[in-house]
């Protein structure tokens, strides 16, 4: 039996790390580390740094393997996404394979595992095939919704009621529906296109990083500085995690 650790690593803040991550790390035989290719070598970094200062136990192997690009060319965005998972799988399928009986991998997730992640099912979908004998676990981490609320100092609820995480191609197709929306993976801005200028808009990106932007207020009255300043950003960098809450109302109105 081979043991799998997923690690939720937080948003880009080395302290983010919880005492039962740091632990996880240094309980793992190999570390594995994803790298992303040209214009994202800061997530590699991100990663690497986190490993040179929480690894203390002797021994340790990291593992860097190179993640294939999701191809959309005549897919659907379910297809695409499948087939993506399908080549991803069999690469950790690999890397399960290459560590020593009875021993340990880890692989440090982005934010939470749990939330707009998809290491844990395709490590389900290893384990589905049934070729490798391996359990997993899963630590975890800060999310960007918890990163975005701390650094506006904000509550992402309105007091009694309801808040909906979705995402920026879904908020573009069905509008904005709730009180408070969380809108994660929003490429297109879709914030931009919502017919209420007088919601409210609290946007981060790079969060928890010494490059975080925030901006918050009026809907109609930012949201085109945010389309701005989010393109330049992404100019600058080569690539962007951005993450915004909308809001409608006030706490205790009916």
């Amino acid at each position: 039996m081979k043991h799998i650790l997923i690690i939720g690593i937080g948003t880009g803040n080395p302290e983010h790390l919880t005492i039962q991550a740091i632990n996880a790390m240094n309980a793992a035989d190999v570390i594995f580390l994803p790298v992303k290719g040209p214009g994202k070598e800061e997530l590699a970094d991100v990663r690497r740094e986190i490993c040179e200062r929480y690894v203390t136990r002797p021994g340790i192997r990291i593992s860097e393997f190179q993640v294939p690009q999701r191809q959309t060319a005549e897919r659907t965005y379910t297809q695409s996404v499948d087939a993506w998972h399908g080549e991803i799988a069999h690469i950790y399928g690999e890397l399960i394979s290459s560590l020593p009986d009875n021993g340990s991998g880890a692989f440090l997730v982005w934010g939470d595992p749990s939330l707009y992640d998809s290491t844990i099912r395709i490590i389900e979908r290893v384990q589905r095939e049934g070729r490798l004998d391996f359990d997993y676990r899963v630590i975890p981490g800060i999310t960007s919704i918890q990163a975005l609320a701390a650094s506006h100092k904000i509550p992402v609820n309105l007091v009694g009621k309801p808040i909906e995480i979705t995402t920026g191609r879904r908020l573009a197709r069905d509008g904005l529906l709730t009180d408070s929306t969380i809108v994660m993976l929003d490429g297109e801005q879709a914030f931009a296109k919502i017919d209420d200028p007088d919601a409210e808009i609290f946007w981060g990106a790079y969060l928890g990083t010494k490059d975080e932007i925030v901006r918050s207020g009026r809907l109609g009255d930012i949201a085109a500085d945010i389309v701005t300043l989010r393109a330049e950003a992404r100019q600058r960098h080569g690539w962007i995690m951005d993450i915004y809450l909308l809001r409608k109302g006030r706490d205790f109105e009916e």
